[in-house]
């Protein structure tokens, strides 16, 4: 089975939105999705670590997949589904209800507490998701630093695409550039390998990114754009310039704890998604206001002008 291919451009992995008691607060997923649309983000990848999915129970995940596909509907936002659990029952759910929503994508990261000891027993595993909703593109979600699992995605992709058959490709989030241009070659260049590191885009572009899957893309957008503009017109100057911006701007972020941050980015920004659920911590107001402060020094404001 051919698959489309749909994680190219900015694709944007938006926080889950909890009210102020730590409750899911679907009503918030409408200006979200009207925030990405205004900053030319046409891809949403929810549940995923930036929608702190290990956080969520099982039916808080199929709530906010069903939202997301209703407020999408009829606009031109594209829906991937993050299906990952350490559950595999869970995760078939998850895909199930995905294909039953007309989501564009599924993926799933490795199960990470029992870690597949092998390429072939994580095929094992992605297969079972993947099979679960077979219309639709299936995506790997390689992040070893979170999951542990530090098996080859090139080889993944090479034994995956000969059993799983709609695997689209993979989401690339690790900064081992060398793995990098062996998955865009894997299983004769044909599948998507979308990346995950927004600090370092501008180094897969050169090696031949068509897209990119991102948490800073929510409340960055523009810095983005105009990153891929530049490269895509051969002006590196200007590029570099963009990228080393989104350097600055994460770096502020990870100083004053990021899930946290980055969630009171989105309220200064009009996009009020709540706290970041335990273990990540949330930031008070007076940390939030040092953290706009810091904002402000570095320009980020007037960055993000459309």
């Amino acid at each position: 089975m051919k698959t489309t291919t749909p994680l190219h451009g900015l694709i944007a992995a938006p926080h889950t939105p909890f009210t102020a008691d730590g409750s899911l607060n679907r009503a918030i997923v409408e200006k979200q999705a009207a925030h990405l649309l205004a900053n030319g983000v046409t891809a949403a990848f929810i549940g995923g670590t930036t929608g702190e999915t290990h956080s969520l129970a099982l039916d808080e995940r199929l709530a906010l997949a069903q939202r997301w596909t209703e407020v999408a509907r009829g606009t031109p936002l594209r829906v991937i589904v993050h299906a990952g659990s350490n559950c595999l029952g869970d995760a078939r759910a998850l895909a199930e209800q995905a294909q039953q929503l007309k989501a564009a994508a599924i993926a799933a990261v490795a199960p990470s507490y029992f870690k597949p000891r092998s390429v072939d027993a994580l095929v094992d595993c992605m297969a079972e998701i993947a099979s679960a909703a077979p219309a639709l593109p299936f995506y790997y979600y390689e992040i070893p630093v979170f999951t542990g699992v530090a098996l080859s995605p090139s080889e993944f992709l090479e034994k995956g695409a000969q059993r799983i058959p709609n695997l689209a490709g993979l989401k690339f989030t690790s900064n081992n550039l060398m793995e990098y241009q062996l998955c865009l070659r894997a299983a004769g260049g044909t599948l998507d390998v979308a990346f995950g590191y927004d600090e370092m885009l501008l180094a897969a572009l050169a090696m031949g990114a068509r897209g990119a899957v991102g948490s800073t893309y929510n409340f960055a957008a523009p810095i983005y754009h105009r990153l891929i503009a530049a490269f895509e017109r051969g002006d590196l100057d200007m590029a570099r310039s963009e990228q080393f911006r989104s350097v600055q701007l994460i770096q502020v972020l990870v100083r004053h704890g990021f899930m946290g941050a980055a969630k009171a980015v989105m309220a200064m920004l009009g996009v009020d998604v709540g706290p970041a659920r335990l273990p990540n911590g949330s930031l008070t107001a007076e940390q939030a206001g040092n953290l706009r402060s810091d904002l402000e020094k570095l320009g980020f404001f007037e960055w993000i002008q459309r």
